[in-house]
């Protein structure tokens, strides 16, 4: 009897070890294997830190650009209205220089123009009727 049970029990033995090997070489392929991944994986995280550096940096440096060219624009409008300044002034000048009395006189006689003796002023005030008071 013990040989009949043992029998018996046999193949239910191999079944389970078979399902117990093919459980453990499933559960196995669901981790990868750390050895030969973990330099490839090391590799892969440099580089990929490497290139968001450098996209960073790269970002930076287009900011930084952008607003140097500003600071370069803002630069460039303050001298122009510093030169645009001292345009107006120099034409304030020459027109000042052309009102001057003499220059005036001088531009009179040259038109044939001559003083006048006895100059008259207009008084634009009203006057009061003196007849009706």
């Amino acid at each position: 009897m013990k040989f009949a049970t043992a029998l018996k029990a046999a193949p239910l033995i191999a079944p389970r070890k078979v399902v117990a090997e093919r459980t453990a070489d499933i559960i196995s392929g669901l981790f990868p294997d750390l050895h030969s991944g973990a330099r490839a994986t090391q590799k892969f995280f440099a580089t990929f830190l490497t290139v968001v550096m450098l996209a960073g940096f790269l970002i930076l440096l287009g900011v930084n650009t952008l607003l140097a060219q500003d600071a370069f624009t803002l630069a460039n409008l303050k001298t122009e209205a510093k030169l645009v300044a001292y345009q107006r002034e120099a034409i304030n000048r020459q027109i000042d220089a052309h009102q001057a009395p003499e220059n005036l006189a001088a531009a009179a006689a040259a038109l044939g123009m001559r003083p006048s003796n006895n100059p008259v002023f207009l008084d634009l005030a009203p006057q009061k009727d003196v007849t009706h008071g």
